[in-house]
């Protein structure tokens, strides 16, 4: 996923608590889904991270090699840019992209 492309602001946005707890009728559960979704993305902007930094790693330490890997530096200055996950998951949430249930609230199967 493209998190640049987002909707979500890289600055902290004031909500509306109750718009918040439309779809769940608890704030508290409302905050425990966005938690648990930015955990997510934060896991997964990490990994993507790793990866892409992964083909410039040197096993050998030079001092010219650090000067000279401006490639790594600007992934680093893109990944630092983004908004940040707890911002992106309360857009998702916002929006109803983000799929939750409450296996308390499922019918016992027998």
């Amino acid at each position: 996923m493209d998190y640049k492309k987002s909707k979500a602001s890289v600055n902290t946005v004031t909500r509306n608590i109750m718009d918040l707890c439309e779809e769940t009728g608890n704030i508290y559960e409302s905050v425990a889904i966005i938690a648990k979704r930015a955990n997510q993305i934060s896991m997964e902007i990490k990994q993507d991270l790793t990866k892409k930094l992964a083909e410039f790693a040197s096993y050998n330490d030079s001092l010219e090699e650090v000067f000279e890997n401006r490639e790594q530096i600007e992934i680093s200055r893109y990944y630092e840019k983004l908004p940040k996950p707890t911002l992106l998951a309360t857009e998702e949430f916002v929006q109803g992209n983000v799929y939750f249930r409450d296996p308390s609230k499922e019918p016992a199967e027998l």
